[in-house]
């Protein structure tokens, strides 16, 4: 009798470029589907992990179609990411989605496919040095730009981030105008 080609969950992740956390949050909800082993430990299927991943490779060249700037902004401030989303949603060129902390900016980068990242640093379980890290530390997503805000402004926090793959770090309150020229856009009514 032939075995199923069944993975750990470590292994899934590789294979979908996620952290294990990030394919743990995924089962959980009903994303992807787990196999429960007698043990309690879970196994997932190759071939669905296959299937789930093209799933949201052809939503992505959908979406991506449409042409324009794919921005995600990971706050835990629901304030400040709405006043975002408001801001910047008057760009026609701009698709905007937000997350509000590290493990559902993870889930957003795989699903919504994001070319920029507004992040904050400072963030309840996995911060955003965490975040900025594991995206530039896998290959099919080192590409994405990561910009960084912050409440807490420190020579140690811009070093640290930078370090990390971020290539600038804004300081919170957002200056719009500092904002609009790091993301390359000008201020509705100039030309």
């Amino acid at each position: 009798m032939a075995t199923k080609p069944y993975l750990t969950p470590n292994e899934a992740a590789e294979l979908l470029m996620v952290a294990p956390a990030t394919l743990r949050i995924w089962a959980d909800k009903g994303l992807i589907h787990a196999h429960t082993t007698a043990g309690g430990h879970r196994r997932f299927l190759k071939e669905e992990l296959v299937r789930f991943q093209l799933a949201h490779q052809q939503t992505d060249s959908r979406a991506k179609r449409g042409g324009g700037l794919r921005l995600l902004i990971v706050d835990d401030d629901k304030a400040l990411t709405r006043y975002l989303c408001s801001l910047l949603g008057e760009y026609r060129e701009i698709t905007t989605a937000t997350a509000h902390d590290g493990f559902s900016a993870g889930q957003m980068i795989h699903t919504f496919r994001p070319d920029t990242l507004l992040l904050d640093l400072m963030m309840p379980g996995l911060d955003g040095f965490q975040v900025c890290s594991q995206i530039k530390g896998h290959l099919h997503t080192r590409a994405i730009r990561v910009i960084a805000m912050t409440g807490f402004p420190s020579p140690e926090n811009h070093e640290r981030i930078l370090a990390a793959g971020a290539e600038s770090c804004l300081n919170k309150p957002l200056d719009e105008t500092l904002l609009l020229s790091t993301l390359k856009l000008t201020p509705h009514g100039e030309i």
